[in-house]
């Protein structure tokens, strides 16, 4: 791994621009925000590119902004589709695609005026097979930046070591938006159809693939976080158990099969991490599957922890785990409701007390 301080790449001419970019946009449903989408792509400093509007189906007027947007822009290629989701819609775009580099943007976002000229540059200085850029939070009052202007090369698996570690300072993510690939590192992968959490798997069968990865701790990218009806601001739904719990599950057996046990006892505390949380959220929900909910989590950690202690400690014990982790998951593996009474506990008086004893 090198990292290289503020690092202000040139700007490349367009007789330079040889490379095309395609870009996929994946539309459905999003006639409010798929223009200013586009018109962010279209006004990329980095020219050379062709541009894949997949409409997915839509019922509102999306299909015809994009058509009228083709009719404006030579660049501006649109699919009409039945509806299949995401990631169908994605693939078709991605077997459509005629650039050497691919990238993807959901059409409810935007991106800046210079992110692929920006991504393209250092994925030719250091010779990467993949570029990621940090992005923006956009919510309804706020916008949420961490960049630090770094550049970060990543060598073979550090990347994936990086992303399954989940470090804040390398915003990595499941999301295929923030990247740009080069297209062979891509060559027989598809997103999983049919579900949600489509990333996922996608973006850790490509990390584990590469040769090299540069990082822009530059947001480029404006990803909407609150947008009413999208899967970000969707809490405790079905689809947890249906397709979420299932990817990780994927996951971890994936990393398992090319030998990273280490990183995939990593996955796994994360796993059971969240699981913990989903039970606290669902207790103090008012949600009408409650009941059913709360008993598929317990039964879902029983199942992966209970029956082998080795297990256990050996995923409680992987480089990045909190000893509180542990012993919270100890307690609920005693006994849910012992659990749930200890978390009210600690919420009533021990992290107001520590709150004040750091304040003082």
């Amino acid at each position: 791994m090198k990292t290289f301080m503020r690092h202000k790449p040139a700007r490349l001419p367009q007789e330079q621009q040889s490379e095309l970019i395609s870009v996929i946009v994946a539309v459905y449903n999003i006639e409010e925000y798929v223009e200013k989408c586009v018109l962010s792509i279209l006004k990329q400093s980095y020219r050379n590119l062709e541009i894949i509007l997949v409409d997915d189906g839509s019922t509102d007027d999306s299909g015809h902004i994009c058509d009228k947007l083709a009719n404006q822009d030579q660049r501006i290629c649109v699919l009409h589709k039945a509806n299949g989701g995401l990631a169908d819609a994605r693939n078709t775009g991605l077997a459509a695609a005629k650039g050497s580099l691919i990238a993807f943007v959901d059409g409810d976002d935007w991106i800046d005026e210079d992110m692929y000229e920006k991504m393209y540059l250092e994925l030719s200085e250091h010779d990467a097979d993949i570029a990621v850029c940090r992005y923006r939070q956009v919510y309804r009052d706020k916008v949420q930046d961490d960049s630090t202007q770094k550049v970060i090369l990543f060598e073979e698996q550090e990347a994936l070591q990086c992303y399954v570690e989940e470090r804040d300072e390398y915003n990595i993510q499941n999301a295929a938006w923030n990247k740009l690939y080069r297209k062979e590192i891509l060559k027989g992968m598809k997103f999983p159809t049919g579900r949600w959490y489509e990333d996922m798997m996608f973006t850790t069968r490509v990390l584990s693939r590469v040769k090299s990865c540069v990082y822009l701790d530059s947001a480029c990218y404006n990803y909407i976080i609150d947008r009413e009806g999208s899967i970000m601001n969707t809490r405790i739904n079905p689809r947890i158990f249906t397709d979420l719990i299932p990817a990780y599950r994927e996951k971890t057996e994936f990393l398992k099969e090319i030998g990273r046990q280490d990183l995939a006892d990593i996955h796994d505390y994360f796993i059971n991490k969240r699981l913990l949380i989903f039970y606290n959220e669902i207790k103090k929900s008012d949600n009408p599957e409650k009941r059913k909910y709360l008993d598929e989590i317990t039964s879902i950690i029983n199942e992966g922890l209970a029956q082998s202690r080795s297990d256990f400690e050996r995923i409680y014990n992987c480089s990045i785990a909190n000893p509180n982790e542990k012993r919270k998951m100890n307690i609920f593996l005693k006994s849910p409701k012992l659990y749930w009474f200890v978390m009210l506990i600690n919420e009533a008086f021990i992290l107001p007390l520590k709150t004040r004893s750091a304040v003082h």
